[in-house]
């Protein structure tokens, strides 16, 4: 089969890295996918197995997802909108069997009239593919009703499911999003879209480390500037911060010179991230659903402190979820000095690593399931 997944990520890489899972797993179980990216290219993340198509890149301004800016930091032009409008509608060639949009129509509300096309033209085909929406555990909460009935409006007119990439018994939209009778009857729980769980890393990389990220994005300077504090404080611990965006090499320069004390390591994102959580003592970090997976899959003692800045409340609301384990401590940026840090970090290092949750991490392969039964009962519909 044919799928098509779209997605734009404005501000950091969590969307696009979801949907690049959920695309190889469709790969993986034979089918020919084509992922839509409509964010700033990312060269850390892995797209091979797929049809990559890079739309023309836009981004949000800083934490304001109304205005939007291309590639050159200006706000984007008309012609930038067609562009990517005409290429989506091109992707729709050969037709899909299944469409995927990633989180709209609960946001990307500024993007309405790029998805909108996209929607109408594929309902138009002579054999509309089966339309799915991919929506993580935590969505932010629409700030007035309008805002949910519009989504509930989209989803009844174009789309045969929401898949809730969520384990309902740790997390339910419902916490969230306000859940009318319409819209529950189309979700679909999978389970947390993340990759097979790492291994631990063979030389033991970051062994008794405090490891403090805040993912691919270029966010989180407060987060690294209250760790070097905290190093100062905590003088018989290695602390390894790693930055991301693209703009990582003058962050780096920028934290350097905030003199960090012997032995802390400042450099860019790894790859061995995920298999470094196994040896380091304590994880600081913000709490994106990924990075939040790779966590619970690894079991390390995490200190969060959730990205909060100006309407955001999403990872806040997970936090608070999480914080139910042992192990894991919240700490929010208004809350954040030195001292709390380093308080937090000693808490979750005597907890000590966290055992199995028994939480389900395969939702990419139960949203391929989902997506091919309802293909097949599309298609003895049509008989």
């Amino acid at each position: 089969m044919n799928v098509l997944i779209v997605v734009t990520h404005l501000l950091g890489t969590g969307h696009l890295a979801r949907a690049l899972t959920l695309g190889r797993a469709f790969a993986a179980a034979g089918h020919r996918v084509t992922l839509a990216s409509g964010g700033m290219p990312v060269s850390l993340l892995d797209h091979a197995g797929l049809t990559f198509l890079q739309l023309p890149p836009i981004r949000s301004d800083g934490t304001n997802f109304t205005r939007l800016l291309d590639d050159d930091g200006q706000e984007v032009a008309e012609a930038t909108f067609a562009a990517r409008q005409t290429a989506l509608i091109a992707a729709l060639t050969p037709a899909p069997d299944i469409l995927i949009t990633e989180l709209f129509p609960f946001g990307r509300r500024v993007l309405s009239a790029e998805f909108l096309g996209l929607l109408e033209a594929a309902i138009a085909l002579p054999r509309p593919p089966v339309i799915l929406a991919s929506i993580r555990d935590i969505l932010a909460p629409p700030s007035k009703p309008s805002k949910a009935i519009r989504a509930d409006d989209i989803i009844a007119r174009f789309y045969d499911a929401v898949l809730v990439h969520s384990d309902p018994d740790a997390t339910r939209l419902e916490q969230s999003w306000p859940v009318s009778d319409m819209l529950q009857a189309r979700l679909k729980y999978t389970g947390y879209v993340a990759p097979a769980a790492a291994r631990p890393h063979p030389t033991q990389l970051g062994k008794g480390e405090i490891l403090v990220s805040v993912g691919g994005g270029a966010v989180g300077t407060a987060l690294f500037e209250t760790a070097i504090k905290a190093a100062h404080l905590m003088p018989n611990r290695v602390w390894r911060l790693l930055v991301g965006g693209r703009d990582a090499t003058v962050r780096i320069k920028a934290l350097e010179w905030l003199n960090p004390p012997k032995g802390t390591i400042i450099e860019p994102v790894r790859p061995e991230f995920r298999q470094m959580l196994y040896h380091v003592a304590a994880s600081v970090s913000m709490c994106g659903y990924n990075t939040a997976l790779d966590l619970m899959q690894a079991g390390t003692p995490a200190v969060l402190v959730p990205f909060d800045d100006g309407a955001e409340v999403e990872q806040t609301l997970r936090a608070q979820s999480l914080a139910q384990m042992p192990g894991i401590s919240v700490l929010r940026s208004a809350e954040m000095t030195p001292r709390a840090l380093c308080d937090a970090v000693e808490r979750v290092m005597i907890a000590g690593p966290r055992a199995d949750t028994g939480l389900g991490f395969d939702g990419a392969g139960q949203s391929v399931i989902l997506a091919q039964e309802m293909v097949h009962e599309m298609a003895l519909a049509r008989r």
